[in-house]
Parts: structure tokens; C-alpha cells; sequence
């Protein structure tokens, strides 16, 4: 099958740091189908050969095993091609419209990696040159718009020249090994399924962990904040991993219409569940990999009075009746303590104790996401007592063991990056892990009370860099009887 997978933003941070080391993966790894062409499109004046040095020079800076040799990216480079365009000229689009017409491939695939602003311009020039045909696939970047309101314009724009099964709203979250296997472990075993529901399960913690600072997307950061870059679409998204219902089938709208009643059922945000269950913060100065490093505020290019959140903790519930009145904790921020991205199903503890338990939380699942990748079962054994003596009788005590599953030690090579999967979804036309258009627009509908009652609010409270947040988030939790992970 030939194919033409057009990057628009061939040059961007996306492209060289995300996008183009995956495409080599799949290439290294052979499923990446021969006949491809891979056209970057930007407004640098670049020929096919400085296009591909630009592109080998950017893989000095990926991981020594993911990086390719001279022979393996002379091969690579073969696929790659340039076409210098300005996005808001129609002349630039009918030059590519020229360019893919001449090869007339089976599939095109169009990535917008740009800043989301200009989606709707580029769908419409697309049209406008003819290249809506029913062979193209346009994949759209979070996040897409910036509330509900801009959410439903850009939707609108594609669906006027591409059908719903054309186009691939990308959440990277989805194509993770951990979140596959988290689909595999609930739907592909009978193991779990009889305690996965509120009479078993007692609290569900979702924590998305960045120890870095905004880099060098200050800009773009705050004119965007956590709430929008990371709870919209991936916390939300793992939400419906976890509370789903079983689908009929593994097709790719049973999927989505068990995620998108998952969406529709989460607890709507009133003025007092905000107040009480949702809290924002903002780092300042602190110490990370044992260094000083500054406040979001004296990020290059964020506002020296900015009041953009950098961290966001909630508490909310799905109210159906598998999960009513089971707590659901998400929280995430950028330079928190550790880089560490999980999932943790606490259960209830036993109903009655004849054994001495120790303090704390013996029953859990955790599900690694990053950067460790696989499934951790904590449990309570009989530890040996060596207290007792002989000939009096005690209660033996228990304590905490766990069964740990790493999915990078048992399938090694055989692992596929999370980009690596979508990008070949894509190519084949599976849309299982992209995320439809209703199930998009529930998910800004929920956060917009937030988003609405945030900007009209003060500034966001204060967290040194390198902690787990403000003190807040605890307090949030502990209301409950409850505790984070690492505080337990």
C-alpha cells in the first residue's frame, strides 16, 4: 500500500522530537509499509537534502537505542521530502496539491502539528485545492480549541470537507503500551471484572507528574494551563479506561460509546464542588535535580503577573450505578517532585480482620504509565513473627508484598511506542484509539465550569518546585479519610 503522510509543521518541536523518531521505529521495525513518502511542509527554504540533514541532526538528541546509524537513516531519509509553504496561501496548497496528484498514492495522510489556530484555515485551503478526496486522513493535535465554543468551530470546519471516519483526533495517551494493557487486562481477562465496582473498590487516584518546567513553550503554556493541556484530554481519556463499561466488540465505536457514557456520567462541577474539590496552583522557585530553578513566572515568555495554573487536583465521581460514590482523585502539574505518570485502584480493606494489619492501604493495583511501564498488585502475606514464643498463641501478623509486572523486561524489543502505534493507525485507517467528535466535546463541556469560574477567580496558589503540589491537594483527599499514593 503506497501512502503520502504529509507533516505540516515539518519542522517543529512535534515533528523532530516525537513524530519523526517514531516513524523511523516503525521503519527500523518494519511495519511501517513500503511505497511511503513523508512530506514536511514549513515555511523554512529548505531543498529534500537539507529537509533530511535538519531531520538526522535532530536524532542526536534521542536515546542511543532509538537512535539510527548512517546506513540505517541513509535508507530512512529516502522517505522524506520537503515542500517550503505558507499556510495562508492558496498558491502553497494547489504546489502540494501538484506534488500528490503526480504520485496519486493510495492513502494521504495530513498531520497537522501547528498551532491549533490555524486548523481551521488549513482545513479550508485543503478543500479549496481539491485534496479532501475520500483517500485522506487529516490527524488534528491537542488540544483542539480552547473551550467548547472553539472546540465545535474547528469540528465544524473539518466535517464540512472530510466525513467523521477521516479524521484522527489524536490523544498520544491512548497509544501508550500501559493504557493497551489496561484495556487487555479488563476486557481480555476474567480476573478483575467481579471487583472492578463500587462495593470493592474504595478510591481511584490518577496522577500525571512532570519534574520539568514549561521548557520552552512558555508562550504557548500560558495561554493554555494544565486544565486545558493535560485534564481535558489525557486524564480524562484514562477516566474512561478505567470506568468503562465492557464494549460489545473491539470495533472502534463500540469503544468510543462506552467512553463517551463514561464522559456524560462524570459528576457536573457546581459552585460549592469547586470550592471544595478542585484546586490550582502555580510553581515557583525551587530545587529540581538538586539545582535552583525559577517560578513559572520567570519563565521565558510567560507573563510576569500570569495567573495560568500549572497544577490542577480534583475530585470527582461517575455516577452510574458500577461507580457511585467511588472517589475519582486526578492531578497533575509540571515541576512536582518526580516524573511519574500511574493510575492506582485502592480497595476496600477486608470486611473483617483476624490478622493484625499493618497501617495503610494493603489492597491496590497500580498502573505504571511512565516512566516505569506495566502493573504492580500489592497484597498482604504472613510475615514470620520472630517475637513469638513457643507454646503461646498469637495473631500472626501480615505484611505488605506486590506482584510486579514490567512490560518493557517481559516483551523487551517488541514494545511499540505510543506515536509509533497512532502514526500506523492512521496509515491502516483504524480510528480505536483516536477520540470522536462527542466524546471531544463532553469532555470540554465538563471542564468548562472550571475553566469559567477559574478565570474570573484569583491567582492560583503557590507550590515550590520540586514538591507534590500545594499543601491543598493533600487536604482535598484527606476529607475524605483518603491519602496520595506517596503519602500513604
Amino acid at each position: 500500500m503506497s501512502f503520502d503522510l504529509v507533516l505540516f509543521g515539518g519542522t517543529g518541536d512535534l515533528a523532530w522530537r516525537k513524530l519523526m523518531p517514531a516513524l523511523f521505529q516503525a521503519f527500523r521495525h518494519g511495519s511501517l509499509p513500503e511505497g511511503g513518502r513523508i512530506i514536511g511542509v514549513a515555511r523554512d527554504d529548505l531543498s529534500d537534502d537539507a529537509y533530511r540533514e535538519l531531520i538526522q541532526s535532530r536524532f542526536k538528541a534521542v536515546e542511543g537505542a532509538k537512535r539510527p546509524s548512517p546506513e540505517e537513516f541513509k535508507e530512512f531519509a529516502s522517505m522524506l521530502h520537503y515542500l517550503r509553504m505558507d499556510l495562508s496561501k492558496p498558491h502553497d496548497y494547489a504546489r502540494l496539491a501538484e506534488l500528490l496528484k503526480a504520485r496519486n498514492a493510495d492513502t494521504v495522510v495530513m498531520y497537522l502539528a501547528t498551532a491549533p489556530a490555524l486548523f481551521t484555515a488549513v482545513v479550508e485551503q485543503i478543500a479549496a485545492a481539491s485534496l479532501n478526496t475520500p483517500n485522506t486522513r487529516m490527524v488534528l493535535e491537542k488540544p483542539l480549541g480552547h473551550d467548547l465554543k472553539s472546540n465545535r468551530a474547528i469540528n465544524d470546519a473539518v466535517q464540512r470537507v472530510l466525513s467523521e471516519n477521516q479524521i484522527f483526533r489524536i490523544d498520544h495517551y491512548l497509544g501508550k503500551p500501559s493504557v493497551q494493557n489496561l484495556f487487555a487486562m479488563r476486557f481480555g481477562n476474567a480476573l478483575f471484572e467481579p471487583i472492578w465496582r463500587r462495593e470493592h473498590v474504595a478510591n481511584i487516584q490518577i496522577t500525571i507528574a512532570e519534574d520539568l518546567g514549561v521548557e520552552k513553550r512558555g508562550s504557548f503554556y500560558d495561554q493554555t494551563g494544565a486544565l486545558r493541556d493535560m485534564v481535558q484530554n489525557h486524564a480524562l481519556q484514562l477516566v474512561c479506561a478505567i470506568g468503562m463499561e465492557p464494549p460489545i466488540n473491539s470495533h472502534a465505536d463500540a469503544i468510543r460509546d462506552e467512553k463517551l457514557k463514561v464522559l456524560r456520567s462524570l459528576k457536573p462541577w457546581t459552585a460549592e464542588e469547586i470550592g471544595l474539590h478542585a484546586v490550582r496552583g502555580q510553581y515557583a522557585t525551587g530545587t529540581a535535580y538538586g539545582e535552583r530553578v525559577v517560578g513559572y513566572r520567570e519563565e521565558p515568555g510567560v507573563d510576569a503577573e500570569s495567573k495560568t495554573e500549572t497544577f490542577v487536583a480534583l475530585r470527582t465521581e461517575i455516577a452510574n450505578w458500577r461507580w457511585a460514590g467511588v472517589p475519582i482523585y486526578i492531578r497533575t502539574g509540571k515541576r512536582l517532585a518526580s516524573r511519574d505518570a500511574r493510575i492506582e485502584v485502592n480497595f476496600r480493606p477486608a470486611p473483617h480482620a483476624i490478622f493484625r494489619l499493618p497501617a495503610g492501604n494493603a489492597n491496590k493495583l497500580v498502573i505504571n504509565l511512565q516512566p516505569k511501564d506495566g502493573l504492580e498488585l500489592h497484597l498482604l502475606a504472613q510475615a514470620q513473627d520472630k517475637r513469638q514464643k513457643s507454646g503461646v498463641r498469637v495473631t500472626p501478623p501480615l505484611a505488605p508484598v506486590q506482584l510486579d509486572l514490567d512490560f518493557d523486561k517481559r516483551f523487551g524489543a517488541e514494545r511499540v511506542g505510543a506515536y509509533e502505534r497512532l502514526l500506523l493507525d492512521v496509515i491502516d485507517g483504524r480510528l480505536n484509539l483516536f477520540v470522536r467528535r462527542d466524546e471531544q466535546e463532553e469532555a470540554w463541556r465538563w471542564v468548562e465550569p472550571l475553566l469559567d469560574a477559574w478565570s474570573s477567580d484569583g491567582t492560583p496558589r503557590p507550590y515550590a518546585a520540586g514538591n507534590w503540589g500545594p499543601s491543598a491537594s493533600s487536604a482535598m483527599i484527606a476529607r475524605d479519610g483518603f491519602a496520595w499514593g506517596e503519602e500513604q
